[in-house]
């Protein structure tokens, strides 16, 4: 499998298969709202387009980066997430990179969103789709993000078939920019869990589709079962701590 790494700057063209990568907290966030329930979630351009759909949609949950803000119902904290009944809602969401990545790339004909709790699901839907090259779009610090580099290219490998040790990308994005600024409270809308939670390798059984319904960008989990003998480790309404 052909693999490309590229900053959401610097793409040029729109990819076959791009897999959109934000680690903390943005595609970890997600899982744990698809974990808490959630039907789909709709990725908004701006905060604005956010609240207008919030406006127009007054049963959907309007999530944001950063702290509480007038009209947002969450935060993009899977620690926070993690304890919200998100049974059969839509969640609207706007983000500083996540979203911005993969509304970059609505047009490539197979956009997953990911991060390390999907990561395995992720690789394995890659692997069914045989020989297409893939785009991996580094969302965090303008592509240079070693959290969502190390995922990125964890991801590559197990999807290639290369034999990859977790531990080692693991730590790269443990010892990350983002990593310290969440454990240190430098960002805003933190949960004390976050980072642990983003670190775990695997922890839910779907992957994350993105694709254009009519004028929105949207996403959806799709179970991506496990190889023969393999038990998963939890599902999308399970674990609810």
């Amino acid at each position: 499998m052909d693999s490309r790494f590229l900053g959401t700057a610097e793409l040029t063209e729109t990819p076959s298969v791009a897999v959109v990568v934000d680690v903390m907290r943005a595609f970890t966030a997600a899982a744990w709202a698809f974990a808490r329930g959630a039907e789909k979630i709709v990725l908004a351009g701006s905060l604005d387009e956010a609240l207008a759909l919030k406006a127009r949609h007054p049963d959907w949950v309007a999530l944001k980066d950063g702290p509480p803000a007038p009209g947002f119902d969450a935060l993009n904290s899977p620690g926070r997430l993690r304890s919200v009944d998100l049974g059969g809602r839509t969640v609207v969401r706007k983000t500083t990179a996540g979203t911005v990545g993969a509304l970059a790339v609505k047009d490539a004909p197979l956009v997953l969103c990911a991060s390390f709790v999907v990561a395995e699901a992720t690789a394995r839907l890659l692997e069914t789709r045989g020989g297409d090259g893939v785009t991996f779009v580094v969302t965090g610090e303008d592509g240079r993000a070693d959290e969502d580099l190390a995922c990125a290219q964890y991801i590559a490998r197990r999807a290639a078939g290369t034999g990859a040790d977790a531990a080692e990308f693991l730590r790269r994005a443990a010892g990350s920019r983002a990593a310290t600024e969440l454990a240190e409270g430098v960002r805003q809308g933190v949960h004390p869990d976050d980072v642990e939670l983003c670190l775990e390798l695997d922890r839910f059984p779907f992957a994350m589709v993105a694709a254009l319904e009519g004028p929105l960008m949207v996403l959806r989990p799709r179970a991506v079962p496990a190889p023969s003998g393999v038990r998963p480790s939890s599902s999308p309404d399970s674990r609810r701590s």
